[in-house]
């Protein structure tokens, strides 16, 4: 029997891969093209810009939306969005940090705080594909059921009182790395392989490429489907702990907008909104992108709801200049 035809389902790979990627730019280096540009720029107007501590003040800013983006990029490489990230970060370290400040261990607050988002998820996975519901409507839900939990829960007050320990989390580094930018780092290499190594990565980008045909070939699509969503909400719950350490307080309105920025990182770094083509590198690309464009701005003093704005146009342009290549 022949072997199916992996290339349909996954990146090229080794050094065939790569010498194609050369003669026939992918939209990961047309995002790494945009990156360099951007930082020229923003060296260019501002002196301090290439400092050491500002690019660590960068990469510890741009670890939390990359945690989040790694869900997110499963998630859309099947065609699906997950709305509900930011509420879900809001929710998790609120309850991390309430078990805390009420004396729990480490032991019990974390794992809980992690659970909340695989629960999430699951709930997400459930209703898309158990119950067929549209992934934008169920996620939509449940970022406001989240957000309502999260302020029920703290009565709409931060939770402060957190034992030191946690600052190391989002505050503290391992041998010159920051501690956040090491959890990405980790968290990226691991979703690198799970996508590009094995049968579950091949699942993946087949439904996303054609969900009929990927069901007739023998992938079960509602348990991929299912695992997917959970990988986001536990992705989203991660970079809650994160910020809930860096602000060492639990915040109920943390996580406002990190699903538009996650969405951006994503489309940015050339993963198609339709599914099907992507990668994790490019959405690290495509986080770094966002992540050096909002610290130049803000150096330069532009408004910060101009920003908002101009994430909101580049998401387009990409969706777009993606169509186009398609």
């Amino acid at each position: 029997m022949s072997q199916p035809n992996r290339s349909a389902f996954t990146p090229g790979t080794g050094v065939p891969g790569l010498l194609r990627s050369l003669t026939s730019p992918s939209p990961t280096l047309y995002a790494l093209a945009g990156l360099l540009v951007v930082c020229v720029v923003m060296s260019l107007a501002s002196s301090t810009f290439l400092s050491a501590d500002n690019i660590a003040n960068i990469l510890r800013q741009v670890s939390i939306n990359a945690l989040i983006a790694v869900g997110m990029t499963f998630v859309i490489l099947t065609g699906g969005i997950d709305l509900s990230v930011g509420a879900v970060m809001a929710l998790a370290g609120t309850v991390t940090a309430g078990l805390l400040s009420g004396g729990q261990p480490g032991i019990v607050a974390i794992p809980a705080g992690l659970g909340i988002g695989l629960l999430v998820g699951l709930g997400n996975g459930t209703c898309v594909a158990r119950l067929g519901m549209p992934p934008i409507i169920v996620t939509l839900a449940t970022m406001g059921i989240c957000r309502g939990l999260a302020l029920l829960y703290t009565g709409g007050y931060p939770i402060a009182g957190l034992p030191e320990w946690m600052r190391w989390i989002g505050n503290g580094s391992v041998i010159g790395l920051a501690t956040p930018v090491l959890i990405m780092i980790l968290v990226y290499a691991l979703g690198v392989f799970v996508l590009g190594r094995t049968p579950f990565g091949r699942h993946v980008y087949a439904l996303g490429g054609n969900e009929q045909a990927a069901r007739l070939s023998g992938i079960r699509v509602p348990r991929t489907k299912l695992v997917i969503y959970t990988l986001s909400g536990l992705t989203a719950a991660l970079a809650g702990l994160v910020l809930t350490s860096r602000l060492m307080s639990g915040q109920p309105n943390a996580g406002e907008g990190f699903e538009l920025d996650a969405i951006a990182a994503v489309v940015l770094g050339g993963t198609s909104i339709a599914g099907g083509r992507g990668s994790l590198a490019g959405t690290l690309i495509g986080a770094l992108l966002l992540g050096v464009l909002n610290n130049g701005l803000n150096m330069m003093g532009v408004n910060p709801y101009i920003q908002t704005v101009a994430k909101g146009l580049i998401i387009l342009l990409a969706i777009y200049i993606g169509r186009e290549r398609r």
